[in-house]
């Protein structure tokens, strides 16, 4: 399979801030989703349909010299499957379209994905599963000029449950919001490969970083939601995320969860946080599309409060979702 791991959310363009991440992977709880790594033996290889041809066994081939491969020149969504249906489904392939647009491409034909996301979940029902779309600028040259071609492909597999415990560190590096690839999901992963390493390697399930101007921004294939502390150091009664200017994805899971908390007067609000003001947070939440609205339970180590407003929060959003499949 071409590309970036298969994460929610998480935009490109990362600016290092210090040196170093260092150290091997250990035995971490979750994965880049905040989500147990699913147990031995290995499940099923994914479903894969590449331009037309669809592959039950792991056998997809994608052009050598496809630039999704050798640049990273390509975009690419993951949608939750529940019971054989991808959860916001037209929501993603807008934003598929919006990061095509971003980065030059043309934009896939809508009923053509929709058809090969058809034809894999039809291929494997899953009970909860992850599906990708990822689109390319197709086969090219060895260097980064292009030669304006396209590949489509609509991969899914299971997905493991949710973390118990999950966990989040800050990283030390910085995502670039002025980048010419900030709040486009692209399948230049490598930044956030490296980032989800170092957090991994702590015993987390997560990273997040900082944009250029020391904001908080995203986590590597995540947004952020924050409960502060007031001046008596108790929880304050409102959430908030960064706001897209701070270079961070604009998540469905995020958009989704402001649009229905909006509705039903729970306080989430956008506002630019230093990243300092996670020191005194009482609680963090993540959102993305394997998570939903995931309350964690550590922040570098600290404990966190998981009750009251945040645990509101993922609730509504678990109704909701529920509720329809395909909100628009």
């Amino acid at each position: 399979m071409i590309g970036a791991m298969d994460t929610g959310a998480g935009s490109s363009g990362t600016t290092e801030r210090a040196q170093g991440a260092g150290g091997a992977v250990g035995a971490a709880e979750a994965g880049a989703d905040g989500l147990v790594p699913p147990p031995a033996p290995a499940a099923e290889p994914p479903v894969v349909w590449v331009d037309g041809s669809l592959s039950a066994d792991g056998g997809a081939v994608v052009d050598a010299l496809d630039h999704g491969m050798t640049t990273g020149d390509g975009v690419f969504e993951t949608c939750r499957v529940s019971d054989g249906v991808a959860f916001a489904l037209t929501r993603h392939l807008v934003r598929l379209a919006r990061s095509a647009d971003g980065l030059g491409l043309p934009r896939p034909d809508e009923d053509r994905v929709r058809e090969a996301v058809a034809a894999v979940l039809a291929a494997r029902p899953l009970a909860r599963g992850r599906l990708r779309i990822t689109w390319t600028s197709g086969p090219g040259p060895l260097g980064s000029e292009r030669h304006g071609g396209s590949t489509l492909v609509v991969a899914a597999s299971a997905a493991p449950p949710p973390a118990v415990s999950p966990s989040v560190v800050v990283v030390p590096w910085t995502r670039n919001e002025r980048a010419a690839t900030a709040g486009l999901k692209t399948t230049s992963y490598a930044e956030n490969v490296v980032a989800l390493r170092h957090a991994l390697a702590a015993g987390a399930g997560e990273a997040l970083l900082a944009n250029t101007r020391g904001e908080l921004c995203e986590g590597t294939g995540s947004n952020v939601v924050v409960q502060l502390r007031d001046g008596r150091g108790r929880p304050e009664q409102e959430l908030v995320t960064p706001p897209l200017s701070s270079g961070c994805l604009a998540g469905v899971t995020r958009a989704l969860l402001l649009e229905w908390a909006a509705q039903e007067g729970l306080p989430v609000v956008e506002r630019a946080l230093p990243l300092e003001a996670l020191e005194g947070a009482a609680a963090v939440l993540l959102t993305s599309s394997l998570r939903d609205v995931q309350v964690q339970t550590a922040l570098d180590g600290r404990p966190l409060e998981t009750e009251g407003l945040p645990a509101r929060a993922a609730e509504l959003f678990a109704r909701r979702a529920a509720e329809d499949l395909d909100p628009r």
